[in-house]
């Protein structure tokens, strides 16, 4: 009897142990996922736009002029009644590649969600574990303000069906080289969304592919160019240049950048200066590699 309780004794110990690494082993799976998902959300320039100058990070409610209105980011943190709080992992992900709300309407294409439609299925695991790590702030997203509030769906579908270009998302993500950086470049930072010049309907302008605008950027300052022209551009621009600007901010004359660019640098609070040297120098050799514009900035 006694050697028969003793097995018992030890097989709960071994039932115990083995729980006990098993919650470890996820505990630590899920420190790593969220870690880099942190990482992604600094590459996107720390999702900038939802938050206000001065205000709590990541709480949204950052107005942005649009044609007939005012539109307002939304709430990024874990709240469940006005932010993600209560949404699934799957209602987020649509969020940010396919702009569905909970509800399933559908937001305006001023969130690039078709950009982001092409970042990859790992790297939006990731972001969503980190958007469920952030510190809850109660904070109502403002409603949109519009003379035509009713033609905002309607006219959101038509945009979409006439200019919309959504991406085939990919398992996993380019690890290194020109297809790193122009992965980067495109479906995670989304230079191009400041970077290349829209219509007056909004459209990126792709003959102008990072040739910069006057007046395009979504807070109506000027947008450089960035294409290897070297009258206009960055075709002077070292490598190395142009890796230390995305992390420091820092110009190769030793100014430095203002507006939006030093916000997505910054980050809220993570940024632009918490990439790797490494990514940062695959999306210089990417930019370098782009055909070359000349399109002066004034």
């Amino acid at each position: 009897m006694r050697a028969i309780g003793s097995k018992r004794v030890l097989l709960l110990f071994w039932l115990l142990s083995l729980c006990a690494t098993t919650l470890a082993y996820a505990q630590g799976n899920s420190k790593e996922l969220v870690a880099r998902g942190q990482y992604i959300f600094a590459v996107s320039g720390g999702c900038a736009c939802h938050t206000e100058p001065k205000g709590a990070y990541n709480a949204g409610a950052r107005p942005f002029r649009i044609p007939l209105g005012t539109v307002y980011s939304t709430n990024l943190t874990s709240d469940n009644e006005t932010g993600l709080g209560s949404w699934t992992d799957q209602q987020i992900i649509d969020a940010i590649v396919k702009g569905l709300r909970k509800d399933g309407s559908r937001q305006l294409p001023l969130m690039p969600y078709t950009l982001y439609s092409g970042m990859a299925q790992e790297d939006l695991k990731a972001l969503v574990a980190y958007l469920r790590s952030l510190k809850p702030v109660k904070k109502a997203t403002p409603e949109l303000k519009t003379s035509t509030p009713f033609m905002r769906s309607v006219v959101t579908e038509l945009w979409l069906k006439a200019f919309g270009t959504f991406y085939e998302s990919p398992a996993q993500a380019p690890k290194s080289g020109i297809q790193r950086g122009k992965y980067l470049t495109d479906h995670v930072a989304i230079c191009g969304d400041c970077h290349t010049p829209r219509s007056s309907f909004g459209v990126p302008t792709l003959s102008l592919y990072m040739a910069g605008s006057p007046k395009d950027g979504p807070i109506g300052e000027p947008v450089p160019n960035i294409t290897p022209d070297k009258e206009t551009g960055i075709g002077d621009w070292k490598r190395e240049e142009i890796a230390e600007l995305l992390r420091t901010g820092i110009k190769p004359d030793f100014d430095n950048v203002q507006g939006l660019m030093e916000e997505v640098i910054r980050g809220a609070p993570h940024g632009y200066k918490d990439m790797t040297k490494e990514d940062a120098l695959a999306i210089a050799d990417y930019l370098k590699s782009i055909p070359a514009i000349k399109n002066i900035i004034k």
